[in-house]
């Protein structure tokens, strides 16, 4: 019953925050798609994910442009917003609804918000967040390779990250090396919201990971048996699944995407 409230308080402000088209298609790489290997088993879907081809933002999205957006939209100012959208602690490490201050840096990836005002921002972007399979599809790319999945060096240099205390200061965006793809700190720098994150799941019971029967919600699927050893995966889906709409945490944040043009 909340979220279907929050997400009519969201369609009621939607058409004023859609005034801001992108404009600028550096800020987005192109990713081909194709058929893709998904580590959820989605139940019609056991001989892969089809990706349509799509772009995708190349970094996160930065304290300093939704900055922009709180400014250009104000419903959406932390001291304004509708407490069914977002939490009390959204944008709480800002110094005050429209000054940054010095614990959160230009350029440093916006966090603590919501789905809800991630979701407002890329729409006034002419975009959308990125479905889970679409961020998944990136994500398993690394310098040279489209998959690096089945790279133990791969998944490890990513669980190195996660190991790292939560309390330290973000690195600014664009640090790291760009994937195959153009697209930079897909891991190492923040958690990401999906438009679809509320439609992920992963069973309590590990006897039932990779039967779909049994983890049937909202269509969503559940880690596969063969794909259980990808530690950094199921931590990222258990991370999103636990979360409402209205929820904010220090290191979750968001970049766009977008059908290809």
């Amino acid at each position: 019953m909340r979220r279907a409230a929050a997400l009519l308080v969201l369609a009621s402000i939607l058409p004023a925050a859609t005034t801001m088209a992108a404009t600028q298609d550096d800020g987005y790489a192109a990713l081909p798609g194709g058929t893709f290997r998904s580590v959820l088993a989605y139940e019609d879907a056991k001989d892969g994910v089809r990706v349509a081809p799509f772009e995708l933002m190349r970094t996160p999205v930065t304290n300093a442009q939704f900055l922009a957006f709180v400014e250009t939209h104000p419903q959406w100012r932390r001291d304004r917003v509708s407490g069914v959208l977002a939490e009390e602690r959204y944008l709480s490490h800002w110094q005050d609804a429209t000054h940054l201050g010095p614990v959160a840096l230009p350029d440093q990836p916006v966090v603590w918000v919501s789905w809800f005002a991630a979701s407002a921002y890329c729409e006034s972007q002419g975009a959308r967040l990125p479905r889970w399979s679409e961020w998944e599809y990136a994500a398993a790319a690394d310098e040279t390779r489209r998959d690096a999945r089945a790279d133990p060096a791969w998944r490890d240099r990513i669980l190195a990250w996660y190991s790292h205390p939560s309390n330290e200061a973000l690195a600014r965006v664009g640090q790291q090396p760009p994937d195959v793809w153009g697209v930079r700190d897909l891991h190492g720098l923040v958690w990401e919201w999906t438009d679809d994150y509320s439609s992920l799941l992963v069973s309590a019971d590990n006897r039932d990971q990779g039967d779909a029967d049994k983890a049937k919600f909202c269509g969503a699927g559940a880690l596969s048996m063969k794909d259980r050893e990808n530690y950094a995966v199921l931590m990222r889906v258990a991370m999103l699944s636990a979360l409402g709409g209205a929820d904010a945490t220090a290191n979750l944040g968001f970049r766009c995407a977008r059908n290809a043009r």
